[in-house]
Order: C-alpha cells, then structure tokens, then sequence
C-alpha cells in the first residue's frame, strides 16, 4: 500500500525519513548533516520519486524508488493524487 507522505504527521515523517538516511548502506560518501540528507528525501518524496510504501502484513513503513513498485500499483497511487 503506497501512502501520500502529506497524509503523515510532521514528527511522524520526519522519523521515517531521518530512519532512512541513517540505515546501513544508506552513506553517499558525502559528509552531508542529517538535516540535509533529509532535506534531499524529502524532495525527492515532494517530486515523487520516491514513494512510502506500507506493509500491512508486518506493520512497518519504507521508502521506494517508483521504479521499483508496481505498475499497477503505481498507476493507481498516482491517479488518486491528481
């Protein structure tokens, strides 16, 4: 289930998004802040290139690139934006 990142609360966003960035293997080889490295997810979920996916089988939420979603899922997500 793809989620709007405009539905979530400001707190609750931004956990996920500073979750994100600091993950292992998320490093970009850059000395960027955390503040700025969530400012760059952020625009990146703002131009939707990046998607929050739910899992209601485990409860849990990530970030998807849109190319690895679904189609149809995809397709549905962003005719519901419009």
């Amino acid at each position: 289930m793809l989620i709007p990142y405009q539905m979530l609360e400001t707190e609750t966003l931004q956990r996920l998004l500073e979750d994100f960035v600091t993950r292992d293997g998320t490093d970009n080889g850059f000395e960027d802040s955390l503040e700025q490295r969530v400012a760059q997810v952020r625009k990146q979920l703002e131009r939707k290139e990046l998607l929050i996916v739910f899992h209601p089988d485990t409860g849990d939420a990530s970030l998807s690139h849109k190319r690895d979603v679904p189609p149809d899922m995809l397709r549905d997500f962003l005719a519901a934006q419009d």
